[in-house]
């Protein structure tokens, strides 16, 4: 029995992406039976990997370290490959857990178990239940593999499997013409964000042959940032400020949010927030204290700030609850993204020191991804639940 859970132990970190994966797939085989078993089997498995969740993210806060998983290494899959000078090599596909990404991936799994419960009778009414089932878990299993990759074309990878299954959902009541006006949007700005996407990891991989974020950072470390990196800062920024909805690219949001299903809604919700957990491993990860991080905060908490009053203002004069709600969680980005702004100005100010100011704005900042996605989340249900 201990070699059991020491074997599901080792290989956590795949089992939480495989087994929404894989059920994902099942579940038009199971949805011939039923509509209950098919809504019933997927809430089953959003509780497992609920708990798998919890498990891995107590086994990184209890040992205070980064867990490392190696696809397709021989025995143990957390051991890496050194190389003579030290560097591991990246040369497979790796899933690292930190603190930030742990608290990320128990967030996006506690949604999505909501989520699935709420959709028991919510959704039950409503036809293609199976194909409502399988895209829910392709979206639990594409947040938790983007909040968890250790490398860029693989976030990229879960990028658009997330976009895929989210402008599906979103269009999921297809009696209604606002879904499919809020799918189009959906899709325009994920296909753009995923094209400019695709064109950065094209300049990384031109300048370094490689596309391991740990890899990606020494070699900024070693060399400096040079104008290619910038330029794909830029467009990485601007991508994943979009996704997540911030000023002045946040026209998909209020549609998009009204149209879905209010479980899908939340869901949507968690996807916003994995943007910005990429926007932040992108700034302090990735490039550090390796750049003017002066002038790149004060550009992010620029966009927080427009954002807060845009959002705010535009919520005043809604008239129909979900696009109220779905500007108020504009302005919630905002707020994110200005503590964001005000911890990369601050370190680029003070360099590895930073002051009090920096340290408890990202600290709020990241408090508040947390709380965002229960306050937003639940005023998202309450409007399902006036609908219903």
């Amino acid at each position: 029995m201990s070699d059991i859970i020491s074997t599901i132990q080792m290989h956590l970190p795949a089992l939480i992406v495989a087994i929404p994966l894989f059920f994902a797939f099942l579940l038009p085989l199971i949805g011939k039976k039923s509509k209950s078993t098919t809504l019933y089997t997927t809430v089953l498995v959003a509780g497992l990997v609920e708990l798998l969740a919890l498990w891995l993210t107590y086994i990184v806060l209890t040992d205070q370290s980064i867990v490392v998983y190696a696809f397709g290494q021989h025995g143990d899959p957390r051991v890496t490959i050194p190389t003579a000078s030290g560097m591991v090599l990246p040369i497979r596909i790796l899933f690292e857990v930190d603190a930030i990404s742990a608290m990320m991936l128990m967030l996006s799994a506690t949604i999505a178990l909501v989520a699935a419960i709420y959709s028991v009778s919510f959704i039950s009414r409503y036809k293609g239940v199976e194909k409502y089932g399988t895209l829910l878990l392709l979206m639990l299993g594409s947040t938790a593999g983007l909040v968890m990759t250790g490398d860029l074309f693989n976030f990229f990878v879960w990028f658009e499997i997330l976009s895929i299954a989210s402008c599906a959902l979103v269009a999921f009541r297809t009696e209604m013409w606002e879904s499919g006006e809020g799918a189009f949007k959906y899709m325009v700005i994920s296909t753009v964000g995923g094209l400019f996407l695709l064109f950065v990891i094209g300049i990384y991989y031109a300048e370094y042959g490689a596309l391991n974020i740990a890899a990606v950072a020494h070699y900024i470390t070693t060399s400096g940032a040079t104008r290619m990196d910038i330029i794909a800062l830029t467009l990485l920024l601007g991508v994943l400020a979009m996704k997540a909805g911030s000023v002045p690219m946040h026209m998909w949001k209020p549609d998009a949010y009204t149209a879905a299903p209010a479980p899908i809604t939340i869901m949507l919700v968690t996807a916003a927030q994995a943007s910005l957990y990429g926007l932040m491993r992108i700034t302090f990860t990735l490039y550090g204290t390796y750049m003017n991080n002066y002038v790149v905060g004060y550009i992010v908490a620029l966009l927080g700030t427009v954002s807060i009053f845009v959002g705010v203002s535009m919520a005043l004069v809604q008239r129909d609850i979900k696009r109220l709600i779905a500007y108020a969680a504009v302005a919630e980005i905002g707020y994110m993204m200005l503590a964001i702004g005000v911890g990369l100005a601050d370190l680029g100010t003070y360099g590895a020191s930073w002051d009090q100011a920096g340290y408890r704005a990202l600290t709020g900042g990241i408090f508040h991804i947390f709380n965002d996605a229960l306050d937003v989340g639940l005023l998202f249900l309450v409007a399902g639940a006036i609908y219903y």
